[in-house]
């Protein structure tokens, strides 16, 4: 009698406090952080002087994002032995978007680096002959 008298008391105890837990938000976990996310990544225009003359690289870049997803503070971490493409490439990413990194459900401002490949194309630009015959002439 007294095992089922305690434990009738003890049940509705018990229930009372995970209700309280449940309902208690300081006890439910915080989001989950999230790291940054491109959102609208456009190539970036490849310079003919460099295209021309047969030069490939990657710039890698570091990159802010701020909370609003947009790049600030860019610059070279690593050249792709041309500076136009290095330009070409810092000047791309300031144009792209990005999702923001999260903490605690909230955007926060973060830093990611960025590889930015410039690779010859299959056809070179029309204007290659004017680029060349500038560059035989010194020009």
């Amino acid at each position: 009698m007294n095992l089922r008298v305690c434990l009738l008391l003890c049940l509705p105890l018990s229930l009372a406090a995970c209700q309280k837990d449940a309902a208690d938000p300081a006890r439910q976990a915080a989001p989950a952080p999230t790291p940054v996310a491109a959102i609208s990544t456009p190539p970036p225009a490849y310079p003919a002087e460099v295209a021309c003359t047969g030069g490939e690289g990657t710039s890698v870049l570091k990159v802010g994002i701020g909370a609003a997803g947009i790049p600030d503070n860019i610059t070279v971490l690593t050249s792709s032995g041309f500076p136009a493409l290095d330009q070409a490439a810092q000047t791309a990413v300031e144009g792209w978007r990005f999702r923001p990194a999260t903490r605690n459900g909230q955007p926060v401002p973060a830093s990611i680096q960025v590889p930015v490949t410039f690779r010859l194309p299959a056809e070179l630009p029309t204007d290659c002959y004017l680029v060349q015959e500038r560059l035989r002439r010194g020009g």
